[in-house]
């Protein structure tokens, strides 16, 4: 048996981050197939066309659902998606990766730009959500 170098539970002690693992894979297994089905233009039409429709062919959570009406990705992350298939709904919308990744911030896209191009944020602070407490 292989000897983990750290114990699982210290990967939901980093701030800001959301660890993606087994089980929020099983957990967003249906939003990721509605994210994958946007690859297909046609899917892609469906989908503007009439989205409550189209998210209602997949059987996600009604919380998933409204979090992808609403362009919540950080709720979607919450909800166990994994940005590189979150990232087709995104482009669906014709965002760019640069506004779709600041939409999990509170600064606007050039606010986000700005901030990356300046070296990221600090990381004072940002080693341990428990040592917070």
């Amino acid at each position: 048996m292989r000897t983990r170098l750290y114990s699982l539970d210290e990967l939901d002690d980093i701030p800001g981050t959301t660890v993606f693992n087994a089980q929020r894979s099983r957990q967003a297994y249906h939003l990721h197939k509605f994210c994958m089905s946007l690859m297909q233009e046609e899917n892609r039409e469906a989908f503007r066309a009439d989205e409550r429709a189209y998210l209602d062919r997949f059987r996600m959570s009604e919380e998933q659902k409204q979090a992808v009406l609403g362009r919540d990705f950080t709720s979607l992350i919450d909800l166990g998606g994994n940005i590189y298939f979150l990232v087709k709904l995104s482009n669906t919308d014709g965002w760019s990766t640069q506004k779709a990744v600041s939409s999990l911030t509170d600064l606007t896209p050039d606010e986000y730009a700005a901030m990356m191009r300046a070296g990221g944020r600090s990381p004072e602070g940002q080693r341990s959500i428990r040592g917070k407490k």
